[in-house]
């Protein structure tokens, strides 16, 4: 090891300090490993050899069932040793760890720590006096020349010598990074032969963190979070503003109450599209679906004889039981809601149209019809008792939020549990390689629009409950922007492919919370739609920088 403050380890005084570890623990470990020879590692070796005969086709059934008779009685004596050696592999992981934890860290770990800091000092200093030097060298060319060329061409060479000397100390910095991170990530891997992979949670939690501080790179880390570190500072000014401008807080249990309950809605509408830009499409239907299915459900739902009228039609459905008509509503809301998407989802999966056409043409007809029908008048409130059955506020929490996380869990689940949220990730990312793998990309395509068809029509059905009824054809009117701005702030990527049911949700979380911050504050409806613009355009360069930093 060094002495001196300035000296740091070479390779061979790291491996000196690290012998005396190794040959401790690997001791210990060629005991365990003796213990575990005809115990747990046969155990292992006969559960493979068990699950491989199950998947032998070219096995009779009585061949198959007599190897696995014969795997599960050795397995039982194998498991008899390993219970007979449990307590002394313990024994010797205890004594293993031990060691570790007394001399790992101040015997080699933070010596080696140590070294690199020094050898980073050493390598920033040695870069600045090679650029000292460059620049001298540079200084004393220039002086001799007279040549417009040739002054032109000495500052080109000298640039690249400028960024040589860069690389030159880029590398070194990343070798002493590299050689740090794997003094750091060798106490795992002892660890790891000793436990056979079994971390404690402290333990899985330092590898992460030790982790992502190696792969930190300031440039992704800007380009990936840089619009939430920039929403969140508007947010912190707002919060200071509210109380000066308008003296309200905007930080309070009923307001942060108000904001999910406000966004919990439109995470319907959000989670639906998010699977239609994972296949590089969208929808701009969404909100002429809301007040599709806002009037539909208001029709069903309405208190007392409907005061308006469907193509010449006055409905009442005040016969009914009120428990019948909300369900009869949701039911109908998202009937309408998946015809339309299933439509709008079979022209682009068949013809290939872009979904921008497709959904607009959609947007127009739902919009030309539902207007046509009901004469584009609003049908009023609902039954006051609805509400309070599907959406009541128990000890001032509203239920609508339980709504939302419900919706949530169900798409995270059927986006990373089931084959057809694989296949979705697949055809997203490239469906010309998921066809060739045998996936349907018209069968996914479709399952998406349905999907989404399925979550409008419950969000527009709870916007109801949450609205009272008001339902009309004009409701719901640059909603689709919304949910599309918050899927693209939230990370789901127009490229295809890319994206997480997080980031949906604090996509709508975000610009819930921010238009309801500038409604506090007063600010003008028109100056708010600035801000989501603003945000939008930001949002999708960021995600455009992402995509062509990765090509």
């Amino acid at each position: 090891m060094a002495k001196g403050n300035n000296e740091t380890l070479t390779a061979e005084q790291e491996m000196q300090l690290r012998q005396p570890i190794e040959d401790y623990v690997g001791e210990i470990q060629k005991k365990i490993d003796s213990l575990r020879e005809d115990g747990t590692n046969r155990v292992v070796t006969l559960q493979n050899s068990i699950d491989a005969t199950k998947r032998d086709r070219s096995l009779t059934k009585e061949e198959r069932e007599n190897r696995i008779a014969a795997n599960s009685a050795e397995m039982e004596k194998a498991k008899a040793v390993e219970a007979k050696n449990k307590d002394e592999i313990a024994k010797l992981i205890s004594d293993a760890e031990s060691y570790l934890k007394a001399h790992f860290d101040k015997d080699y770990y933070l010596p080696l720590k140590e070294s690199c800091e020094r050898e980073k000092a050493l390598a920033k200093e040695k870069y600045d006096i090679k650029v000292a030097e460059l620049n001298k060298e540079h200084e004393n060319t220039l002086s001799k020349l007279t040549d417009h060329q040739e002054i032109k061409d000495e500052k080109y060479v000298h640039k690249n010598r400028l960024f040589d000397a860069k690389m030159d100390l880029d590398k070194e910095l990343q070798r002493i990074k590299d050689r740090r991170h794997a003094a750091f990530v060798w106490q795992y891997h002892l660890i790891d032969m000793l436990r056979l992979s079994k971390f404690t949670f402290m333990e899985t939690r330092a590898q992460k963190w030790e982790n992502y501080k190696y792969t930190f790179n300031r440039r992704t880390f800007l380009l990936q979070n840089g619009l939430y570190i920039a929403i969140i500072l508007i947010f912190i000014g707002l919060c200071i503003a509210a109380p000066v401008i308008k003296n309200v807080q905007l930080l309070t249990y009923n307001n942060v109450l108000n904001i999910l309950q406000q966004a919990s809605p439109r995470m319907f509408l959000a989670l639906g599209v998010a699977g239609l830009i994972l296949l590089t499409g969208t929808d701009l239907s969404i909100g002429r679906m809301v007040g599709m299915g806002m009037t539909t459900a208001t029709i069903i739902m309405h208190q007392g004889i409907n005061t308006g009228a469907v193509f010449g039609h006055v409905f009442d459905f005040t016969g009914m039981p009120i428990g019948v008509r909300v369900v009869f509503a949701l039911v109908m809301c998202i009937i309408l809601c998946t015809c339309f998407t299933a439509i709008g989802g079979f022209f682009t999966a068949k013809f290939k149209m872009h979904p921008f056409i497709s959904t607009m043409a959609n947007m127009l007809v739902i919009f030309g019809l539902v207007t046509y029908a009901t004469k584009g008048v609003s049908f009023g409130a609902i039954e006051p008792a609805i509400p309070k059955m599907i959406i009541p506020k128990i000890n001032g929490f509203p239920t609508i939020i339980l709504w939302a996380v419900a919706a949530i869990v169900i798409v995270w689940f059927i986006w990373n549990k089931t084959t057809f949220g694989k296949n979705l990730y697949a055809v997203g990312g490239n469906p010309e390689a998921a066809a060739v793998s045998g996936i349907s990309v018209f069968g996914v395509t479709m399952g998406a629009f349905i999907l989404a068809g399925i979550l409008y029509g419950f969000g527009s059905w709870l916007e109801c409950a949450r609205m009272v009824g008001s339902g009309s054809a004009a409701y719901g009117q640059g909603w689709e922007m919304d949910a599309i701005a918050a899927c693209v702030v939230g990370g789901v990527s127009f490229t295809g492919g890319i994206g997480k049911i997080s980031g949906v949700v604090v996509g709508v979380l975000i610009f819930t919370v921010l238009i309801y911050s500038l409604t506090i504050l007063g600010i003008d409806t028109n100056l708010q739609f600035v801000f989501e613009g603003i945000i939008i355009i930001t949002a999708v360069t960021l995600d455009c920088l992402k995509y062509v930093q990765k090509k």
